[in-house]
């Protein structure tokens, strides 16, 4: 992806900084032809506007900031660094006005306001290949495909209706959890419980709810011991993870077009290595089921979205959906399902082990208004805000991306006094949001009591709409699956509080809680001590 680290892999004899640097200059001077009448049309109309861009970095001719970014590298972090003590900042790559927000107001007039006009995405390498061509709804550029994904997915997908159809498989996965982490702990040997690798077990809770919900089976091949996930299962959620780490990064061949041949950092090739793993155990299944409803050997009600999606008509009662078209949104569930309620759980349990008394009051409530003789169901959750309270601190504190999916704009637009050119892309900032010392006292310490101004019996929700953090967004563009991802967050939590005694790991007095260097996730997978506490669980 950087041009400063691609370029002495590709020329043997460069091996200096300096020559890199001043072939990079010879590079873009040459480019300055091809680009220049647009980009002097680009000024004159931005002039002839007489308004003012939100302040930022000086770019450089033609290519902007991209130098700058990418030598400092991980790019998030240097854009992070630049909107330090600003509410709004505009970053120009390429012939790309990036502009990020860290005010809350400021991103309601952009998604509230001005939603019709940012309603569209930004045509790119990654997103190109995750929606096979721009085919499903998350990361869409607006237009008939979008609205059409989109009803599809807000109708027949995504609605309380299909939620409470498939109530009973996530409350199965939810128990499976539980038994797979029993089952380690009971064949650890230790009386004392298991160490657990807590991040691995709640990915592959959250790969096995939407499998089920998709597909109907938690499993690819034969599974693991013990309910845990097999190789296939395995490959299937790292190659997923890995597509997501890449349509979160910046790209130089998104904002420079004539860069994209170059493959910088070889993201094109990492993108395609990662969903041909997971088009490898989608689309077989996807085509058998396929080909069965195609041959009259399979006509029965629905049992899982796959046969939803297979069954649905136009008004002449052929499919209303290709197989691309199907095979892109089953997809596009999968990504947008694995990652938020993994990430958000794993840091309230590493903050709740650094801070013994917030995880005792969260098991005091569960014990109090569940009891330790039944596992908490789904039905529970309005009477456990404490828990509810914990999960959104999570989200607040530590969101799963440095910023949300890009809104681009479709015309010339003023923002808060500021001038946004028609194909910006408008970032959250779900960091500046979520840690904005104006908005939050004390934004770095995890306090779930802060979002329980009602007392014990406060309405506390994940959703946000107000924007003082970034959960679901708002607007035309907003994540459709807040009410799944919700669900799977408030269960995962409750169920590892309720069903064990977690502790710190031998020798280890409190967990690290850095992060990633080129992620948002806790730096390293945590780790801790389990111990099954519900009479329930020893029979697993």
């Amino acid at each position: 992806m950087e041009l400063i680290t691609i370029l002495p892999s590709v020329l043997p004899n460069i091996h200096s900084t300096a020559t890199v640097l001043f072939l990079l200059l010879l590079t873009t001077a040459l480019s300055f032809l091809f680009l220049f009448k647009q980009h002097l049309t680009k000024l004159t109309k931005s002039k002839s506007k007489s308004t003012t861009l939100p302040p930022g970095p000086r770019p450089w001719p033609i290519v902007g900031s991209l130098v700058s970014m990418y030598m400092n590298r991980p790019s998030f972090r240097w854009i992070l660094a630049q909107m330090e003590g600003r509410r709004i900042g505009c970053i120009r790559l390429g012939g790309v006005h990036v502009v990020p927000v860290n005010c809350p107001e400021i991103a309601r007039e952009f998604l509230k306001v001005h939603d019709a006009d940012f309603a569209s995405r930004p045509v790119t390498v990654v997103t190109r290949y995750s929606s096979r061509g721009f085919r499903s709804i998350a990361v869409v550029p607006l237009g008939e495909q979008w609205k059409k994904m989109r009803r599809v997915v807000a109708s027949e997908i995504i609605n309380a209706k299909r939620l409470q159809w498939q109530l009973g498989l996530r409350t199965e996965e939810a128990d499976n959890i539980m038994r797979y982490i029993t089952y380690q702990c009971n064949t650890s040997g230790d009386t004392n419980g298991a160490i657990i690798d807590v991040r691995f077990a709640l990915r592959h809770y959250c790969a096995n709810v939407i499998r089920r919900m998709l597909f109907g089976k938690r499993y690819f091949g034969s599974g693991g011991e013990g309910g845990g996930p097999g190789k296939e299962e395995i490959e299937h959620v790292d190659a997923t993870f890995d597509v997501l780490g890449l349509i979160y990064a910046f790209n130089a061949a998104d904002y420079v077009s004539w860069l994209k041949f170059l493959d910088l950092h070889g993201q094109e090739k990492k993108v395609k290595k990662a969903i041909d793993v997971v088009n490898k155990y989608h689309d077989s299944v996807i085509e058998s089921r396929r080909e069965r409803k195609v041959e009259g050997r399979e006509d029965k009600d629905p049992e899982d979205l796959l046969d939803v999606l297979l069954s649905l008509k136009d008004s002449n009662g052929k499919p209303l959906l290709d197989v691309e078209e199907i095979k892109a949104q089953i997809a596009d569930l999968t990504y947008a399902t694995v990652d938020n309620p993994s990430n958000a759980v794993e840091w309230a349990l590493a903050e709740m082990l650094n801070n013994p008394d917030i995880l005792q009051k969260a098991t005091d409530e569960v014990d109090q208004v569940v009891g330790r003789h039944r596992l908490v169901q789904e039905s529970d959750f309005p009477n456990l805000p404490y828990i509810r309270a914990c999960a959104r601190e999570a989200l607040r504190l530590h969101p799963v991306a440095a910023f949300n999916l890009p809104h681009v704009s479709l015309r010339d637009t003023h923002v808060a006094g500021f001038f946004i050119p028609k194909g910006s892309h408008v970032l959250l900032s779900r960091v500046g949001l979520g840690r904005n010392p104006k908005v939050w006292d004390n934004p770095l310490r995890f306090d779930p009591d802060r979002h329980l101004h009602g007392g014990p019996t406060a309405k506390v929700e994940l959703a946000e709409p107000e924007l003082r953090f970034v959960s679901f967004t708002t607007g035309r563009r907003g994540c459709m699956g807040g009410p799944l991802g919700t669900a799977m967050t408030y269960m995962l939590l409750a169920r590892f509080v309720q069903g064990f005694t977690w502790g710190l790991r031998p020798a280890v007095e409190k967990v690290e809680l850095e992060e990633e260097k080129c992620s948002m996730f806790l730096g390293k997978p945590l780790r801790a001590l389990a111990k099954p506490r519900q009479e329930l669980l020893q029979s697993f």
